[in-house]
């Protein structure tokens, strides 16, 4: 089997399937990566050093610079990025160029799965055409599908293995073959009609979330403009034993997920006459939030102008090191366009480069000194390694945007 891509999908992917007992080749084009890998380090939190190392020593799994390997391969998954273009529409050049760089190595009876989130259609009209412009056919020379991945950065329970795994093929044959490899690497694995259905029920599932954080947002800032404690209406919501489920309010949404794949729902809708006028208004509110947060910041402190800030948290989510889309990147930019002097700390990201102004950071190591030095701190990622007793102590104002400081009886602590 050959993976191409090892980020935070491919690489948990092909540990496991070595730990299934296949033979698997790991493809990237970046030297770095599969320079780390062959020395047996991991960049990933959720894949331990020594699972790489003793499938290496046990020859189950390799890494490589070249997709040459795949012709070795009976299986190609490809697990490449899918950005957004600056436009706001789908980039899926990576999965064309990754299908496009294994063309030449295809060769009959190979299985080639798509995990790479996109708009539904792709794997049977983009994926399916360049493949079978080698004169291969699908669903008789090759199989060809889909899988979205599930990948929860960060989670103790849920992990590459125990998600239920959903497949689909352009063709009866296609989802045959799927079905059966994956049942020898997953716990469970759910077939769906087709690969176009495969590939809408990743959509689903994010722009659910991305909807319902839209919501609990909006309605925080209602809350706000009433005087009332949004945390402990939710916390009493909660109690409901049926017709309910709890959303939180933050400072944005953020990672790769979440942020894009709504907007490929959208996309396609309108592609094929439709609308999704819903899930393009949550997008936009869950997009408002960092000035949002900069604004009650702003009016806390009556003005930002040589202000001293320190951000705690610039990770998309708690206890991982991921900071794509992290709102709280947009937040720290807005505090120093706005004059503030900034900085930030998280345990996670000790380096940080603003995607947009290109400027570097580096993360502050906290102690009571140093939080006692701002002006304000601004929680804005709740890792569970953050000393909230000595921050709460030492803060002169804290403004907090995920209730970290819940139970903390202190006037100084202003929370969204």
């Amino acid at each position: 089997m050959a993976v191409i891509g090892l980020g935070y999908v491919g690489l948990p992917l092909a540990v496991e399937a070595a730990g299934a007992g296949f033979r698997v080749y790991g493809v990237d084009t970046s030297y770095e990566r599969t320079g780390s890998l062959k020395k047996g380090e991991s960049y990933v939190e959720d894949v331990k050093s020594s699972d790489i190392k003793r499938h290496q020593d046990s020859g189950k799994l390799s890494f490589f610079d070249s997709p040459s390997i795949v012709e070795k391969a009976d299986a190609v998954i490809i697990c490449v990025p899918t950005p957004l273009r600056k436009t706001g529409d789908p980039d899926i050049s990576f999965i064309t160029s990754a299908v496009e760089s294994i063309k030449k190595y295809m060769h009959r009876d190979m299985l080639i799965v798509l995990e790479s989130t996109t708009f539904p259609g792709t794997t049977e009209e983009v994926v399916k055409p360049l493949i079978e412009s080698t004169g291969l056919k699908a669903g008789k020379d090759v199989f060809i599908a889909f899988s979205p991945e599930r990948v929860d950065p960060g989670n103790p329970k849920f992990g590459t293995k125990n998600i239920p795994k959903i497949v689909g093929g352009t063709d009866a044959l296609s989802g045959d073959a799927v079905e059966t490899l994956y049942s020898r690497i997953f716990d469970k694995v759910l077939r769906v009609r087709d690969s176009r259905t495969a590939e809408m029920v990743k959509l689903l599932e994010n722009a659910f979330r991305n909807v319902n954080i839209a919501f609990i947002n909006e309605f925080c800032l209602i809350c706000d403009r009433m005087g009332v404690d949004v945390w402990e209406v939710i916390e009493a919501a909660k109690t409901k034993p049926f017709g309910f489920m709890p959303f939180y309010p933050g400072p944005g949404i953020g990672g790769h997920c979440i942020t894009t794949d709504p907007t490929y729902l959208t996309w396609k809708a309108r592609a094929v006459g439709g609308d999704g006028s819903l899930t393009n208004l949550a997008t936009q509110i869950n997009r408002g939030m960092p000035a949002y947060v900069v604004t009650r910041v702003e009016k806390l402190l009556s003005g930002l102008k040589g202000k001293k800030l320190l951000l705690l948290g610039m990770a998309y989510k708690k206890d991982v090191s991921d900071a794509r889309e992290s709102p709280a990147i947009e937040v720290f930019r807005l505090f120093r366009q706005l004059g503030a002097a900034a900085d930030y700390s998280d345990p996670y990201v000790p380096e940080l480069r603003d995607p947009e102004t290109k400027e570097s950071f580096v993360s502050k190591t906290l102690s009571g000194d140093l939080v006692s030095s701002y002006d304000c701190a601004v929680l804005l990622t709740d890792h569970s390694g953050f000393d909230y007793k000595m921050i709460a102590e030492s803060a002169k104002i804290i403004f907090d945007t995920r209730n970290a400081f819940k139970g903390a009886a202190s006037d100084k602590i202003v929370r969204l």
